[in-house]
Formats: C-alpha cells, sequence, structure tokens
C-alpha cells in the first residue's frame, strides 16, 4: 500500500468515525432526517456548500472550462451558484415554515396524498442518478492513486458511504459535511497557489479574447439552456431543501443558503480559472484529467494528498446528501404515510433501510454507466421541471390548480424530457419545461383533489411536527 493510498483511507476512515460518533443523536425521525432542525449557521452553511461542490465542479468545470473557454462555465460554477442563490433570496425562509419533513410533504399539503406519491416517484431517480455518479467519481479517483481496480474502488466508495449516512442521517451528514468542507477549501486552494506561483497569472493574461466570452460558439438559445438547466433543477432539488429545512430558523435558512452560493462560486471559479489557464500547457491530456494530471505533476506528495482528500471530500458530501433524500423520500412518503402508528424508533430504521436499498441502486448504476457526465446531466433534467412547476403554484398560487394540474404537470415534464433526449431534440429542458406549464394551466380548472387554505396547511404542519 502507498502512501497516497494509505493516506486516502486514513481520511475515509476518519469520516466513518464521525458518523459512529454522532449515530446515537438521531432519536427520532426528524432527529435522522432534518437534524432536530437545529442546525446552526456554520453547519448549514458548509452543509450546503460541500453537497453541491460536487465531482463534476472540480473536474468537470476544469475540462469544459479548458475545452470550451469560459463557456464552459455556464454551468459550473455559475448556474449552480445562481440556483443556490436563488432558493436563498425566495424559497427558503418560505419552506421552512411550513414545517415539513421532506421536499414531498409540500405536495401532499397542496395537492393531496397522490400527488404526493406521484412526485416522490420523479424526484426518487433524480438522487439515485446523482449517487451513481458521486460512486462512480470516487471509485475512479481511489483507483487512480492505487494499485486498486475500478470495480473494487467503486465498491469501496459504495459501502463507506452507505455505511455513515445510514448509521447517522442528517446530523452525521453536516457534521462531516464541515469537516469535507474545510478540506475541499484546502486542497483546492492549494493547487490555485501552486498554479499563480508558476505563472498562471501571466497564462491567463494571454488568454485570445474568444476564450474569454460566456456564450461561446453556441446561439443565445442554446446559451440559455445549458444555464438553466442547474439554475432550476437546483431550486427543485431535495438535497437542497432537506438542508433549507434542517437549520434552526427561517433567517438563518435564507442567510447560510445565500451565503453557500457565494462561498461555491468563489471555490468554484478556481478549477474555471486552472482549465483557462492550462490550455495549450498539457498536450494531448484528455480535458477529463487535466486536473488529476496537472496535480499529479505539480504537487509535492503532501499537498497532492490534500488534493485527493479535497477529490473525496467532494464526492463523499455529495453522496451522502443524495443517498439520504432518495431514502427518506421513500420511508417517508411512501412508507410510513401508511403506517401512522409506528414508533419513532422504527421510523428510523425504516428510514436507514431506504438509504441502503437506494445506495445499492445508485452502485449498481455506477457499475454499469460508462460516464460521470451522462449521470449527473440525466440527474438534472430528469423531472426537475415538473417539480418545480407545481412547487411554484404550491407557494405562490394557492388557488390555481389542484391535483389534476399537479399530476398533468409531472407527467409532461418527465415524457418531454426523456422523449427529447431520446430523439436527441435541441431544447429538452425547456420543451419538458414549457409542456409542464402548458399542462398544470391547461388542467387548472380540474380542482378536484387540491388540498386547500389555511388549515389543511396548518393540519399537515401538525403532523410533520409530530
Amino acid at each position: 500500500m502507498n502512501l497516497i493510498l494509505a493516506s486516502l483511507l486514513v481520511y475515509i476512515v476518519a469520516q466513518l468515525a464521525i458518523a459512529f460518533a454522532v449515530a446515537r443523536r438521531p432519536k427520532s425521525e426528524s432527529d435522522y432526517l432534518l437534524a432536530g432542525r437545529r442546525l446552526g449557521p456554520w453547519l448549514a452553511t458548509f452543509s450546503v456548500f460541500a453537497t453541491w461542490f460536487g465531482a463534476e465542479t472540480c473536474v468537470g468545470a476544469t475540462s469544459e472550462s479548458y475545452a470550451n473557454g469560459l463557456s464552459g462555465a455556464t454551468t459550473d460554477p455559475f448556474g449552480y451558484a445562481t440556483g443556490i442563490l436563488i432558493m436563498g433570496l425566495l424559497f427558503a425562509a418560505t419552506l421552512w415554515k411550513r414545517g415539513i419533513m421532506t421536499f414531498a410533504d409540500l405536495f401532499r399539503q397542496r395537492y393531496g396524498g397522490r400527488i404526493e406519491t406521484l412526485a416522490t416517484l420523479v424526484m426518487i431517480p433524480s438522487s439515485v442518478l446523482w449517487a451513481a455518479a458521486q460512486i462512480r467519481a470516487m471509485g475512479q479517483v481511489v483507483a487512480s492513486a492505487s494499485e486498486l481496480g475500478i470495480f473494487a474502488a467503486i465498491t469501496a466508495a459504495a459501502v463507506v458511504v452507505i455505511v455513515y449516512t445510514a448509521i447517522g442521517g442528517m446530523w452525521a451528514d453536516a457534521v462531516t459535511d464541515l469537516v469535507q468542507g474545510i478540506v475541499l477549501i484546502l486542497g483546492v486552494l492549494g493547487l490555485a497557489v501552486v498554479f499563480f506561483y508558476s505563472g498562471g497569472a501571466e497564462r491567463l493574461a494571454a488568454l485570445p479574447p474568444e476564450r474569454l466570452t460566456m456564450m461561446g460558439e453556441q446561439s443565445p438559445l442554446q446559451w440559455l439552456e445549458t444555464f438553466l438547466v442547474p439554475v432550476l433543477s437546483t431550486v427543485a432539488a431535495g438535497e437542497l431543501v432537506a438542508r433549507v429545512l434542517a437549520v434552526r430558523s427561517p433567517e438563518l435558512a435564507r442567510s447560510s443558503t445565500i451565503a453557500a452560493s457565494f462561498l461555491y462560486l468563489v471555490i468554484g471559479m478556481v478549477p474555471v480559472l486552472l482549465g483557462l489557464g492550462l490550455m495549450g500547457q498539457m498536450g494531448d491530456t484528455d480535458p477529463e484529467q487535466v486536473l488529476a494530471t496537472y496535480a499529479q505533476h505539480s504537487l509535492s506528495t503532501p499537498l497532492y494528498i490534500l488534493f485527493l482528500g479535497a477529490l473525496v471530500s467532494a464526492i463523499l458530501s455529495t453522496l451522502s446528501g443524495a443517498l439520504l433524500v432518495a431514502g427518506s423520500l421513500a420511508a417517508h412518503n411512501l412508507l410510513l404515510r401508511h403506517r401512522p402508528g409506528l414508533s419513532e424508533k422504527a421510523k428510523v430504521r425504516a428510514n436507514r433501510l431506504g438509504v441502503v436499498i437506494f445506495g445499492l441502486a445508485a452502485y449498481w448504476l455506477a457499475l454499469s454507466s460508462d460516464s460521470i457526465y451522462e449521470l449527473v446531466q440525466a440527474s438534472s433534467g430528469f423531472g426537475s421541471s415538473g417539480v418545480l412547476v407545481i412547487m411554484l403554484f404550491s407557494l405562490w398560487a394557492p388557488r390555481l390548480g389542484g391535483a389534476a394540474s399537479a399530476a398533468a404537470a409531472l407527467i409532461a415534464s418527465v415524457s418531454v424530457y426523456v422523449l427529447g433526449t431520446w430523439q436527441e431534440l435541441p431544447y429538452p429542458f425547456f420543451s419538458s419545461l414549457a409542456a409542464s406549464l402548458a399542462a398544470y394551466l391547461l388542467f387548472a380548472p380540474l380542482r378536484s383533489g387540491a388540498v386547500q387554505g389555511d388549515s389543511a396547511l396548518a393540519g399537515g404542519t401538525a403532523r410533520e411536527s409530530s
């Protein structure tokens, strides 16, 4: 075993130790899923930041900016940072005040149990696909730093994250996110210091103007599609909503999410600058290998270990958040809704089982897929437009539409996006968003099944609080 692999294993074992240390804290389902709504500013901010700063941010932003110039950064970090900022400014406090435990609870309050179930079935695949992308990415990182093959590395990655997420829930997730976020920032900034010390500023200054345009060779509509997918899918992401709900006040939900968006943008610009500055310096290197290759050849062993620790941190935090959301949606919104008499201890067990089941599903997808990028893209686009539409009407138009509208919007979004992707249409997300909105409005006169009024919302909040 070499020093690099040994160091990574020690770091990963430390994450497991943290999870076991907080494993006794969840005494109820609210403790397990939302850390008892007691996250303070540091845990809340770093949890949002670390959950969103995944492998695609480090590796993907570098490769895209290396290959396409500044326009390659449209999705990451600009798109995702904008989505987090919008959540903080417009939605975080409002969602927190609803007293819900999962994102799907909002749709039960507004539209009833059938739409809660349908929305849950739409949201779970997105989280599982995102988790699969992170498992595969971590397997590749571990394999590149060791003698392990990709199968063994992916298997080890899946086992570690399934165990520590299932054991500790949101408490383990938030505490390890803080540790992983700090390591991530140190690793990325360390690489930036080496880059600028070795003439990076001069290389950036010498870039041709066409490399520094945000739109590149895309048409305005193509660029807008590229930008809006991460923005809107982030606003409608259960992983982000879960962190908003876990903080201790609506004011903190807003401020910590806004702070996380700026932290994400600042740290996320480092991989972009590296990709821009390394253009022409890496020979025939595959764009997806630019960051790892540069780090391997430019960093001393201690700094290279810190860099790998940053990559592993980015992956672990994102992966654990996705698994926790998938498990909670399945357990809380599909199973436990029909078993109201279960004890809190039994509810926690059900949620842990959900994490394990969907962790294994993500592991299978990670082994079956050939591309991290394809998994991330499928995760961002699948059903998110429909979830966003019914979320907006739930919060801002409580008297327009009902269960029929919501069902039509969700079905239209998934159908059009899958068809558009399969047929390789130019704007699958725009098309699914337009279809979802049109379907909602078309069925708006059919209000049967809607849950209307403050009394219904209060009843939903009371059920969640209990």
